[in-house]
């Protein structure tokens, strides 16, 4: 979801881009898939360019000089969180999806000879752990449990590049409304009646706009003043509840139906605990004093736009 729509947006603002694939036969076959070396221009992972890619590999690109020149890089990879039971061995994919993968870029990027300028590598909220009503931002400690553990990793892995002198950025993105996610699990059950709060209803919801989302990526590929740790979440984050209430509302449709927590941790496990019935009351403090405006302020705003944006695709 995230991706696609940054694709979008790059080719809307004139970037020239490459997308780095694990499918051989997606490579492209013309030519100017890179920037000439020392002439960067400002690119993610996006369209209209791709190029095969094994982050299991050394290297992983290969050969390495196809990432040469460019100005900038975006890492978004990860085996989806909260689409699986959390087995032993998916939770292994969870973390080698996102720490190998990231550690492979980023030594890929501090082994070139004109390495890029930034690197923006995506994390998660999740870091901080359960914290109750604790208000956190960038500067507040990680907290416990798998998810948390996983996003040190992650951010850790990035650390080749750091010591080759690339701006690294790690989005810590909360939960992302668009037309594909949280969202697409949720409405269908809210649209028939069925929905209600999970659990208590009182853990917190670290929202924000897809919409959002791409801007705030743009704004810190431009922004050289960012750097570490960087929330994407809305300004105003809400309990499970509020979220709940809103999203019934836009829908017009009842929500007085929870789910309780034993029957959330009798379906998924240790999934439920960390990801469903846990919360973080995260603000997006560096992108705020930035100078970052946001598009949606409100959750009922972010929903309207999302549920929006999903009729139209439907």
């Amino acid at each position: 979801m995230v991706g696609s729509a940054l694709q979008r947006a790059l080719a809307e603002n004139g970037l020239r881009a490459l997308q780095l694939v694990r499918a051989k036969e997606q490579a492209p076959t013309g030519k100017g898939i890179a920037a000439p070396a020392g002439r960067p221009q400002a690119v993610g992972f996006a369209v209209p360019g791709r190029f095969p890619w094994n982050p299991s590999a050394r290297p992983p690109v290969s050969p390495p000089e196809v990432l040469e020149g460019f100005s900038a890089a975006i890492h978004l990879s990860g085996a989806s969180v909260a689409g699986h039971r959390w087995t032993e061995a998916y939770k292994r994919e969870i973390t080698a999806s996102r720490v190998q993968s990231t550690r492979a870029l980023a030594e890929a990027l501090a082994g070139l000879r004109h390495p890029p300028a930034t690197l923006l590598v995506a994390s998660a909220t999740g870091i901080y752990g359960d914290r109750g009503d604790e208000p956190l931002d960038e500067t507040s400690a990680a907290g416990a449990g798998f998810l948390a553990d996983v996003c040190r990793q992650w951010e850790a892995a990035a650390q080749p590049a750091v010591d080759a002198g690339i701006r690294v950025v790690n989005l810590r993105f909360g939960i992302i409304l668009g037309p594909g996610g949280a969202l697409a699990q949720m409405a269908p059950i809210f649209r028939l009646g069925l929905g209600g709060p999970l659990g208590s209803g009182s853990q917190w919801m670290p929202w924000v706009s897809l919409i959002d989302v791409v801007r705030a990526i743009l704004f810190a590929l431009e922004t050289p003043a960012l750097a570490g740790p960087v929330n994407i979440t809305g300004p105003a984050p809400v309990s499970n509840a509020a979220f709940t209430r809103s999203l019934a509302r836009l829908l017009h449709r009842p929500a007085f139906l929870p789910a309780p927590a034993f029957a959330l941790r009798l379906a998924f496990g240790q999934m439920a605990n960390e990801a469903l019935l846990a919360g973080a009351r995260a603000y997006p403090a560096k992108l705020t004093n930035a100078g970052f405006e946001f598009t949606h302020r409100t959750v009922d705003s972010a929903l309207a736009a999302a549920l929006e944006a999903c009729a139209a695709l439907s």
